[in-house]
């Protein structure tokens, strides 16, 4: 994946915020009191729903589907977090590795593995923290071959490192995402086509027009998100328009458009705007299921 980082003369909150400017009653019960009951259930399950639909991709269960669905489209998998220990370099800027993907050569890499060593000073990763910095913003392997790979699946290991994989991805993705998303009046679906297009470009700058800051403009021409008025069905229809143009232009991403074409847009075509179970999608050539 290419993925664009912050720009790194400002502070990475600044970054992500300025982005853009989804029966009967029973014999010995009191007349009506079993109604009260269903009633009552019925008032508590809808607030519920209302809840969940507030919260939309940050609910629990909404966000669980979410890890899913980019773990088929990344790993052919619905296990994301086995995805913990994957690494290798798949030719998208030095080593790719983890839950959505941190890579070496974007800069999330090395932050991760300086959040891990801040929390746990002296870990197996610390001693590539220096090969890390100086191999950031390029394809070089030096100073972490030829250990890195085997080290990185042990750290794997410890739930410390996973957390500190699940803590960036919710600061530097998942959340600026869903807010955005939310900001521009879209539903659960529409913040995880928001989430997966950060996920694989990044947040980017204005300028950066393979990132989401510099491709989320494009849609705007076509069509207006509903807290601007607009259809939220006709916009996402552009932004994935948009987004499928620019994976077109990407030698790395063009051969492949089934996140979008056999999943994001499945989804849209349906109607199902709150991303409700079940789902079936198909990327990578294999077929999916989420009951």
């Amino acid at each position: 994946m290419q993925k664009f980082a912050a720009h790194p003369g400002l502070p990475r909150a600044a970054v992500l915020f300025a982005i853009m400017t989804l029966s009967a009653c029973g014999g010995g019960e009191q007349p009506g009191a079993m109604r009260k009951v269903l009633i009552s259930s019925t008032v508590a399950s809808q607030t519920d729903a209302n809840a969940a639909a507030a919260d939309g991709l940050s609910a629990p269960a909404k966000k669980e589907i979410a890890m899913q669905l980019v773990s088929s489209s990344e790993n052919s998998s619905l296990d994301w977090k086995a995805q913990y220990a994957y690494i290798e370099d798949i030719a998208m800027g030095g080593y790719t590795g983890g839950i959505i993907g941190f890579t070496s050569g974007t800069s999330d890499m090395l932050e991760l593995v300086t959040a891990y060593d801040q929390i746990k000073p002296g870990n197996l990763l610390s001693p590539y923290l220096p090969a890390l910095r100086k191999v950031n913003g390029s394809a070089s392997h030096a100073g972490l071959d030829p250990n890195f790979v085997s080290d990185w699946q042990k750290a794997a290991q410890d739930p410390v490192f996973q957390q500190s994989q699940n803590t960036l991805r919710d600061n530097a993705y998942f959340n600026p995402a869903v807010s955005l998303a939310k900001q521009d009046g879209l539903r659960t679906l529409g913040q995880f086509i928001y989430y997966d297009a950060i996920v694989m470009h990044g947040p980017g700058t204005d300028s950066q027009r393979n990132s989401f800051q510099g491709n989320s403009p494009q849609a705007l021409k076509k069509a207006l998100p509903p807290s601007k008025g607009g259809n939220e069905t006709a916009y996402l229809n552009a932004f994935l328009d948009v987004r499928r143009a620019l994976m077109q232009s990407e030698p790395d991403h063009a051969g492949n458009l089934d996140r979008l074409d056999t999943q994001q847009r499945l989804f849209l075509q349906n109607g199902n705007l709150d991303l409700n179970t079940p789902l079936n999608w198909k990327v990578n050539g294999d077929s999916y299921q989420i009951r």
